[in-house]
């Protein structure tokens, strides 16, 4: 058994804050600055983490070693389940060019490339969001992004940075879910407050991706579309998280945003469309032959016909009956092994695996697969070489993510995790400039707002109520911030990278979308510091 000590190094916090941030300023730099390939940088952070919890911390090494592997166990099942299963129904559209058919059909909607990695990288991607999360709208609209024509890297950056303000309601708002199961708040509250701080950010984000692939120049001649697309689903953010429904959230904002930007596009028609620059793989302007290739109705349904089976088995999944169902078969377990006690002698849950072989968002996915079989026409050995080959595609990425998530397990079981926690959250009312940078370093970490809200959201609620703050507000910053840690966190960046074929070069997307990540973070610090004065405390549930 190992009972947590908060500050091991010489009785000080900050001293034993800067020992336990030791493996993420190894991670980064290896990352950022050694330009070293995700998987390496992964387990090299991997052993400074068990070297910390062991030497610094007084953790048995036993301890340490089965927390590592609970994290690698966690980071297979339920994170790259999900990516692997999206990823082969991605590969077997590409297979018998139904993929070529949606790439067709969405060059329809606008022959702007700019504008097509607007409704697909945000629109499209935030749908798939609340539907799946955990990685599956990078690994998708990656692919639909370089399948347009662009490189590689711009599609990686473009669908990252787009993977921003529907994090906080993803997978039907599991990390809402999550934070009101560990603070005690109303689920309601907390996914309004949520309401009024990350539509600041879906404002502003259609317009940075024309800036990422356009620059200044194409910002201005698509200025209409993007405040539109924006404009919408910050609005509608807003109204379903308020006054609807929390999990319905997102696909309520994704579908009302790609449907007005649509609507937009059938009277008017963004400047800087060029024929002759289709030879650039990021121009403006789609290549010619994507508007030339008829498609009749069948092979368009046919096409988008995966995508409204994972829609409609997502939601069939939510349906009362179906979902318990579902979840009767779930299998919850003590890691074997695995003792951890908090600094009061506490059991801590962290050690608990839930293995939900058939609710899990990979599962209905590999479901949906299986009926896409059916739907688009390929041969069952076909799909299953397909399969096996999604294995090989992402043999990198699997290891980085297993990585990463040992990682993250070990700096949770051993107190790394809460030592910087308490902290920042010992700054007191300066705590409500900091508090997202919590949500932050926790998806930076484990690549997910879920976990991060499991790891900070009471931390959040404690240091608000000590430092005289509104603990919703904190709470809900915790999650609004950490949705902006997601496109600098090693498992996304290794999803990204694998996607596209640049597996081993995680550090130049890391650099790309890394001062994109602080700058919104900077915005989100800034908005929820001013919610908790005057100046914006009506805008607090």
């Amino acid at each position: 058994m190992y009972q947590q000590v908060l500050d091991p190094l010489l009785g000080s916090l900050g001293w034993s804050a800067l020992a336990s941030a030791l493996p993420l300023v190894v991670l980064f730099a290896l990352l950022g600055i050694v330009r070293m390939t995700a998987w390496k940088a992964s387990l090299l952070a991997l052993a400074v983490a068990l070297l910390v919890a062991v030497v610094v911390y007084p953790m048995p090494a036993g301890q340490a070693l089965l927390s590592a592997t609970l994290g690698a166990a966690f980071g297979f099942f339920p994170i790259l389940w999900i990516v692997i299963n999206a990823l082969w129904i991605y590969n077997m559209t590409v297979t018998t060019g139904d993929f070529d058919v949606l790439q067709r059909s969405f060059a329809r909607v606008s022959r702007d490339r700019r504008i097509q990695a607007v409704i697909i990288a945000f629109c499209f991607g935030a749908l798939l969001e609340a539907l799946a999360g955990f990685g599956t709208p990078v690994a998708i609209t990656t692919v639909m992004l370089l399948s347009l024509g662009f490189r590689p890297l711009t599609a990686a950056v473009v669908s990252l940075v787009a993977n921003t303000a529907p994090v906080a309601y993803g997978a039907l708002a599991s990390p809402m879910v999550t934070l009101a199961s560990v603070t005690g708040l109303p689920l309601s509250e907390l996914g309004a407050m949520t309401g009024r701080q990350t539509p600041v950010l879906a404002l502003i984000v259609p317009i940075v991706l024309v800036g990422i692939i356009d620059g200044m120049r194409g910002v201005r001649q698509t200025l209409p579309a993007t405040l539109m697309c924006g404009t919408t689903f910050a609005v509608a953010q807003f109204v379903a998280s308020n006054y609807i429904s929390v999990p319905l959230t997102d696909i309520i904002a994704a579908l009302l945003a790609a449907g007005t930007t649509v609507l937009l596009l059938r009277v008017w028609t963004p400047r800087g469309i060029d024929a002759d620059d289709a030879d650039d793989a990021d121009s403006a302007a789609a290549a010619p032959g994507a508007m030339s290739a008829g498609d009749d109705r069948g092979a368009v349904l046919r096409a988008y016909a995966p995508y409204g089976i994972i829609i409609a088995v997502f939601v069939a999944a939510q349906i009362k009956p179906i979902a318990a169902a579902l979840d009767s078969v779930t299998v919850a377990f003590d890691w074997p092994g695995l003792d951890i006690r908090g600094p009061g002698g506490q059991a801590l849950s962290l050690v608990e695996f839930e293995f939900d072989w058939l609710a899990s968002a990979g599962s209905l996915l590999l479901i949906a697969g299986l009926l896409s079989i059916l739907a688009i026409g390929i041969r069952p050995r076909t799909a299953l070489s397909r399969y096996l080959g999604t294995y090989v595609q992402l043999t990198w990425p699997i290891v980085t993510v297993m990585s990463v998530l040992a990682i993250a397990y070990v700096m949770n079981a051993s107190g790394q995790t809460a030592t910087l926690g308490n902290w920042l959250a010992a700054t007191g009312g300066l705590f409500a400039l900091l508090s997202p940078i919590l949500g932050w370093l926790g998806v930076a970490v484990t690549g997910s707002d879920t976990s991060s809200n499991s790891l900070f959201g009471a931390l959040q609620v404690t240091a608000a109520n000590k430092a005289g703050l509104d603990p919703v507000l904190m709470a809900a910053a915790n999650s609004s911030g950490g949705v902006l840690g997601k496109m600098v966190s090693p498992q996304n960046l290794a999803i990204a990278a694998g996607a596209v074929g640049m597996a081993g070069r995680e550090g130049d997307i890391f650099r790309r979308v890394l001062p994109w990540s602080l700058l919104f973070l900077l915005l989100m610090c800034a908005l929820v510091f001013l919610q908790s004065t005057p100046v914006l405390s009506w805008t607090v549930v």
